[in-house]
């Protein structure tokens, strides 16, 4: 018997799902107000220790991990490796960014000796994606990325019943800030289009042109991580994402023509995000996940685009919803599934075939630039 628990660190919201393997009992299933652990990385803290007291010793937490540290317990993470997890400037510190907040959740998983937490790789640390795909790249996804696949590679291998070793797929989540897609071929995450280096989400833009981020860096003062939150789907159809819900933007789109433009990029972003990890793997399926995949006519409008795209070029995938037990987000249940593998758990089996006990390695290893010791500077970040 293995109780464990995820934990998925969205923008909206950071989810926590636990189960017990034996009773298949869910003994915890919460989303918190990201903002509200930004004031108080405690709570998490709290609710951990409140699951433990009602259900017992949990043999594994899989904790939030930002960019990623290689597969180790959370209380042999050093200050190095969290500043590399949660990098950001000194000024952007000053502004408690909710990456801050993360920070301050981080140390203190590391200093919880009553919890059994584990920090987890971002896709940049696996053996399982060639070197030339990380070059020159530091989100190749991170950390909750990987929970998401974990659950998209379970639910094909039960639907199909096939060993996870022959689940090939493509896994896209659909956030509140950003879209990311990652390959699978062979059961392992072998490439990804994610978040700040893929195609537009709903608030971040996605990867920037060379020459915007030159004119930036030249003309801002001071360039915080916060534009890496805007110019997205939601600033191409001229709306404020803060007051304008996911859901009203899906509908206002069917009846404004500018709204119109910011979901028609939204959608192609998508397909492209898919049809860029094309050439890594040659997926049996799409499964789509996130915030916005639970919205019946957003999930509806993506689908059709995928499978009219593929149709154009006379193959046929197809593209489903990742069923999740959890009414958090589904990032939450796949990092539960991880920590119950980590644990010895019944998918002990899955954390083994992706090799996540194998990553290693730092975010800027396979920077190629001749400046790129400069880089180090952020390792000396104080937490």
């Amino acid at each position: 018997m293995v109780k464990a628990i995820g934990i998925d660190s969205g923008t909206k919201s950071m989810d926590i799902f636990g189960f017990d393997d034996e009773s298949g009992e869910i003994i915890v299933d919460v989303a918190v107000d990201r903002n509200e652990v930004t004031k108080n990385p405690r709570i998490i803290i709290d609710i951990l220790r409140e699951v433990q007291r009602e259900h017992g010793k949990i043999d594994a937490i899989v904790g939030p991990s930002g960019y990623g540290i290689p597969l180790k317990p959370a209380r042999e993470a050093t200050d190095e490796e969290i500043a590399l997890a949660t990098f950001i400037t000194k000024s952007d510190v000053e502004r408690r960014l909710k990456i801050v907040g993360l920070r301050e959740l981080m140390v203190l998983m590391r200093e919880a000796e009553d919890l059994n937490i584990y920090f987890t790789p971002g896709v940049i640390h696996l053996p399982t994606v060639p070197e030339w795909r990380k070059a020159n790249r530091i989100d190749l996804g991170t950390s909750d990325k990987i929970f998401t696949v974990a659950l998209s590679i379970l639910r094909h291998a039960e639907k199909e019943g096939v060993p996870y070793e022959k689940v090939n797929l493509i896994a896209v989540e659909i956030g509140f800030a950003y879209t990311s897609a990652m390959a699978v071929k062979g059961g392992q995450i072998v490439d990804g289009m994610a978040g700040t280096a893929g195609f537009t989400g709903y608030l971040g833009m996605g990867f920037m042109d060379s020459e915007l981020a030159y004119a930036l860096a030249n003309t801002l003062e001071d360039f915080s991580k916060l534009k890496l939150f805007e110019g997205g789907a939601a600033y191409i159809a001229g709306i404020d994402p803060f007051k304008v819900s996911p859901e009203e933007f899906v509908k206002l789109a069917k009846e404004d023509e500018k709204v119109e433009m910011g979901y028609r990029a939204m959608i192609e972003a998508i397909v492209k995000d898919v049809f860029t990890l094309l050439p890594s793997t040659e997926p049996d399926a799409i499964y789509l996940s996130g915030r916005f995949s639970r919205i019946p006519q957003f999930f509806s409008d993506v689908k059709e685009a995928l499978e009219d795209a593929f149709s154009r070029y006379g193959f046929g995938i197809e593209v489903r919803k990742l069923e999740s037990r959890a009414k958090a987000k589904e990032a939450a249940e796949g990092g539960a599934v991880i920590a119950n593998g980590i644990a010895g758990g019944k998918y002990k089996e899955l954390v083994d075939v992706m090799k996540l006990r194998e990553s290693s390695g730092k975010i800027f290893d396979w920077v190629k630039l001749s400046e790129r010791d400069k880089l180090k500077a952020f390792e000396r970040l104080e937490l």
